[in-house]
């Protein structure tokens, strides 16, 4: 019995929806392990990177330019989600909320601006290593 599998790549939608599903996972463990230590972690943006190489290419996307900057983006919104809900669990943890509760009570500006505050020169250099990272690493 010589079973063959067809040998083609799934659609761009499954693609999509494995990356963001490790972008939000990956945020989240980044904001854990952040509310839990009290502190930035911005080396976890290079291991963000890594994730989203490696969604990309599970996500069976074809290789090259578009790859990468699927990567990129992917990178980006983990380094933003994961800002976001370290502002938003420190901020609610004073007003009495659950992380999860200020996560949408919190502002574009407000939350921009608690991450200028909270991320040094450490954090936007490791953001930045990361996005060349999951662009040289995605193609």
């Amino acid at each position: 019995m010589d079973q063959s599998f067809p040998k083609t790549r799934p659609g761009l939608w499954l693609s999509v929806l494995l990356l963001a599903l490790g972008c939000a996972g990956f945020a989240a463990l980044w904001v854990l392990a952040a509310l839990y230590t009290d502190r930035q972690l911005g080396w976890m943006a290079l291991l963000g990177a890594l994730d989203a190489v490696v969604l990309v290419r599970l996500g069976g996307l074809p290789r090259g330019a578009a790859r990468a900057a699927w990567a990129v983006a992917a990178t980006l919104t983990i380094v933003a989600l994961a800002n976001w809900g370290i502002a938003a669990g420190q901020i609610g943890t004073v007003m009495g909320l659950l992380p999860w509760e200020s996560l949408l009570k919190l502002g574009p500006r407000y939350a921009w601006t608690l991450a200028q505050l909270a991320n040094g020169a450490v954090e936007w250099l490791c953001a930045g290593a990361a996005l060349a990272l999951a662009a040289w690493l995605g193609r």
